[in-house]
C-alpha cells in the first residue's frame, strides 16, 4: 500500500482564491453591467407602456399594434444584420447579446412621420419586458429606416427682408 501526503500552505490558497475572486469580480464589472443598453429604456409590460416610450420619442402611433409576433434573432451575422445592428448599437441597443433568442415584436403605425406619403411603422422589439431594439420605417420607395428618436425638422435659414438703397446722385 502507497500513502501520499501532501503540505498545504494556507497562505497561498488564501492567494490565488484572492486573485480568482478579483478576476471574476472584474468579468462580471466589464461585461456583466451591459454598459450598451440604454438605463433610461422603461420596463414595458404592457401595451400601454410601450406607446408610451415611443411617445416619449416624439412619435404619435396607433393605440394598440397593427401587428405583433414572436421573432428568432439569428445566430448568423449576415451583412443585412450586421447594418440593421449598426443602427441599434447607434442607439445604445446591441442585438448580438440576444443571437439565437426568440423575442416579442411589435409593430405600430406611426401617424406624425414629417412628409410621409406612405405608411411609417414603429417596431419595438422586447425581451423579458425590456426593449432590446427596434426602428421607425417609412415604407414609401425612397423610405429609410431610422433609430426611435424622431429628427428635428432643420429648420429653414433666417432669411434678411431686402433693402434698396437710395441711389446717390
Amino acid at each position: 500500500m502507497m500513502v501520499m501526503t501532501a503540505k498545504v500552505d494556507i497562505k497561498k490558497i488564501a492567494v490565488i482564491l484572492a486573485a480568482v475572486v478579483g478576476v471574476i469580480l472584474a468579468i462580471v464589472l466589464l461585461f456583466g453591467g451591459n454598459s450598451s443598453a440604454p438605463t433610461s429604456a422603461p420596463a414595458v409590460s404592457n401595451n400601454d407602456s410601450r406607446v408610451q416610450f415611443l411617445q416619449s420619442m416624439g412619435w404619435e402611433v396607433s393605440a394598440s399594434p397593427t401587428e405583433s409576433g414572436q421573432v428568432k434573432i439569428p445566430n448568423e451575422q449576415t451583412k443585412i444584420y450586421e447594418r440593421y445592428n449598426a443602427l441599434q448599437k447607434s442607439q445604445g441597443y446591441d442585438l448580438s447579446q440576444y443571437a439565437g433568442k426568440t423575442v416579442m415584436r411589435y409593430v405600430y403605425k406611426v401617424n406624425n412621420f414629417p412628409g410621409a406619403t406612405e405608411p411609417v411603422y414603429a417596431t419595438v422589439l422586447v425581451y423579458k419586458n425590456q426593449i432590446i431594439g427596434g426602428d421607425i420605417t417609412d415604407t414609401s420607395a425612397k423610405g429609410v429606416v431610422q433609430g426611435f428618436k424622431k429628427q428635428e425638422a432643420a429648420l429653414p435659414a433666417e432669411t434678411t427682408p431686402a433693402t434698396t438703397v437710395p441711389a446717390t446722385t
